[in-house]
């Protein structure tokens, strides 16, 4: 069994391939295609982190994360994961790999995928909560499939939001408010437990990415931007671990692998895409770095 390191899952995925490869896998997850169930959360109190087992069955792999979440780490990374590919016909072990950039990557995709479907009509404006490894994702993933005229970042630490504005050509905002208000996206992707956004601050036709909130008491948008047409990944595992739909009591409109398959028209008026993370999007990149790793090396 093979094993490949983050520098080595890096040589072979892009952006580009990974789009593709996983609005696949959201059509096949939403048709019924890809077996995947919630994934489990331990909790690990005496260290402050989480640890999080999600499978998945799709053809020919079978698929497996492991992925720990300790918001304390200073020197090493919040969110590191270990992807095990096993053949689907024999039950082979196949490759072990590196998971931390597939989540960064692959995250950042689905909200990409997300923003080329459900963004109004010549959105022009982008507004970005948060400065971290996530943002950085989501400006390289997004704009490969939108152009926006004006880029604004927050982050609740100010010299945070500075350098990421010199890095990428943005403008830094000294409050959530004055960035979100008057965007046409909105990507909430800096980590919280209360409520970031606000719905007096959006407009009538407004996406919201929200990815910054995972589990049933964490919330990141209150119940005003709540009101609005709902997207999911997943309807079982939002509706187990998404706080901000179990808390505002809104419901789901539809999967996104749904829209992407033209089963559920787009919606109209504001748009939240509630985004968790689900495993058939961690196997479908996997299965893409392995099948670009076996051609590069002749196999």
């Amino acid at each position: 069994m093979q094993v490949l390191s983050e520098d080595q899952v890096r040589s072979v995925l892009t952006y580009e391939a990974l789009l593709p490869a996983v609005e696949r896998a959201l059509i096949d997850l939403s048709s019924g295609r890809i077996q995947q169930p919630v994934r489990t959360i331990l909790s690990i109190p005496e260290h402050a982190g989480r640890f999080g087992l999600m499978p998945a069955i799709d053809g020919e792999y079978i698929g497996v994360k492991l992925v720990s979440v300790y918001e304390g780490n200073r020197t090493l990374p919040t969110h590191q994961a270990v992807i095990q590919l096993l053949s689907a016909r024999t039950g082979e072990p196949l490759v072990a790999m590196d998971g931390r950039l597939i989540t960064e990557m692959r995250t950042a995709v689905v909200s990409a995928l997300a923003t080329h479907m459900l963004a109004p009509p010549n959105a022009q404006v982008l507004a970005i909560l948060g400065s971290g490894v996530q943002a950085r994702s989501h400006l390289r993933a997004l704009r490969l499939v939108h152009s926006f005229s004006e880029i604004r970042v927050w982050s609740g630490t100010p010299q945070n939001a500075r350098r990421f504005a010199d890095e990428f050509g943005v403008t830094a905002c000294d409050t959530a408010e004055s960035a979100t208000r008057g965007a046409d996206v909105v990507l909430s992707v800096s980590s919280v437990s209360e409520p970031l956004v606000r719905g007096a601050w959006l407009g009538e036709r407004t996406l919201v990415c929200a990815v910054g909130a995972v589990g049933p008491h964490m919330r990141e948008l209150d119940d005003e931007a709540m009101r609005a047409a709902i997207v999911v990944e997943s309807r079982e595992a939002a509706q187990r671990e998404s706080g901000d739909l179990l808390s505002s009591g809104q419901t789901v409109y539809a999967e996104l692998g749904e829209l992407l398959a033209g089963s559920k028209p787009k919606p109209f008026g504001r748009v939240v895409f509630k985004s968790l993370g689900v495993a058939a999007e961690d196997l479908a990149s996997a299965a893409l770095v392995w099948k670009i790793w076996q051609e590069r090396e002749g196999k």
